[in-house]
Parts: structure tokens; C-alpha cells; sequence
């Protein structure tokens, strides 16, 4: 997302843009997903309304909440099947309980949120969300023209996207792509078909690299 914005703001000194799992504007489902991660940790009583610095508590429950929502938007229904599945995390036969974890899956999300915790700061956490909502390149460079927002774009563009991934969606490159092409800025465009959801961006290192090496190789 930023570096397309760098291109923008900056035409004369980016001569080419890699855009991986990106997007000019968050979609709504991400927007939606987001504001739960936030309220999770607003609504815990330990945010004190951002003032919790010094009091011996923080939000780390809420926050917790919130990375769980957000890692499960990182991944797909298939990958999350492939990964757990139904699987039970203690027992060979479910034990009917609402306060631990039965399931793999339910052990492995607590295990990323109380990590999470250790090393983020929750008020951080609110603000890089909402700026990540507030990101529109269309509304900030184009009053609401996403054409017009890429026209001073110098830059050979390459978009990779990925099947699976339903936070970015191949859709949000696609829009970019077109909108490069009604402007006949050079773009190039690649849709990876991957299991994985976002983390496909992390995970099929092998397959990108190619692309962007011959890329970089034509410019």
C-alpha cells in the first residue's frame, strides 16, 4: 500500500512498485474485522480510556480478543482445515467445558493473543488499526477517482495476489491494475493460486520470486 503511495507523491524517484497481497483501500470486510479488534480492547475495562500507562494494568485481555480476530483474517477456511481440522487439543473425547479450549484451533489462537501481548502496546495496536482503515489512495490523491489518484505514477507496477485471500483480495489488485491501464501506466499483474489466505504472502516465497526477479530484470 505505501509503496504505491511513494510512487504518487514521489514519481521522480520510484522507478518500479512491488505490491504484494495489497490494496488501495482496505475493504469493507477488513474495515468491519478491524473496528472488532478495536472495540475487544476499548471495551476491556483495563484500557482505562487510553490512560492505563503506569496503573499496573492494561487492556491484555481485550487486546488478546483483538489479535485473535486478526490472525484469523491472515488465513482461509481451507487452511485452517488443513492445519487443525477438528482436532481436540487435550482429550480423546470432548469434555463439555466453555472455559478451556477443546479444539486445536481454540489452543492455538490463545497461544498467539497471549503472546501478542508480551511484546505489542495496546494503544499502538488502535491507532496503526485505524490508520490502516483510513488508508484510501483514491479518496486521499483522487477525490474519490482512483484513475486519478495513479496518474502522475512513473513507475512499472507489478501486483501479485493471492487465491485464497479474502482480507486483500485479488479483486483490490485488479482494481488497480485496470485503473493503471485506463491510464496506460506499464503494469503487470499475477494471481497465485495458494491455499493460505494473506499468509501466502509469507508462505509462497518460492513462487514470487521468480516473478519479481524477472521483473526487475526487465526494467
Amino acid at each position: 500500500m505505501q509503496a504505491i503511495e511513494w510512487a504518487i507523491l514521489y514519481p521522480e524517484q520510484v522507478d518500479a512498485v512491488v505490491a504484494i497481497a495489497s490494496t488501495h483501500a482496505l475493504h469493507p470486510q477488513g474495515v468491519a474485522w478491524n473496528s472488532i479488534a478495536r472495540d475487544a480492547i476499548m471495551r476491556d475495562p483495563a484500557w482505562q480510556g487510553g490512560h492505563y500507562y503506569g496503573t499496573g494494568s492494561a487492556p491484555d485481555g481485550g487486546m488478546g480478543v483483538g489479535r485473535m480476530v486478526g490472525h484469523i483474517t491472515y488465513l482461509s477456511a481451507p487452511a485452517l482445515e488443513e492445519k487443525f481440522g477438528r482436532r481436540l487439543q487435550f482429550a480423546d473425547d470432548i469434555r463439555y467445558t466453555i472455559t478451556e479450549p477443546e479444539f486445536e484451533v481454540e489452543s492455538y489462537l490463545r497461544h498467539q493473543a497471549d503472546s501478542f501481548v508480551q511484546r505489542f502496546d495496546a494503544n499502538t495496536y488502535l491507532y496503526l488499526s485505524r490508520a490502516l482503515t483510513y488508508f484510501d489512495l483514491a479518496r486521499q490523491h483522487g477525490e474519490g477517482s482512483l484513475v486519478r489518484a495513479l496518474e502522475t505514477i512513473a513507475a512499472r507496477t507489478l501486483l501479485i495476489a493471492f487465491s485464497s485471500d479474502w482480507l486483500y483480495p485479488p479483486v483490490a489488485s485488479k482494481d488497480i491494475e485496470d485503473a493503471l491501464r485506463a491510464l496506460g501506466k506499464p503494469v503487470e499483474s499475477h494471481v497465485i493460486d495458494a491455499p493460505y489466505g494473506h499468509d501466502c504472502f509469507l508462505l509462497e516465497e518460492a513462487r514470487q520470486t521468480p516473478i519479481i526477479r524477472r521483473f526487475l530484470a526487465a526494467g
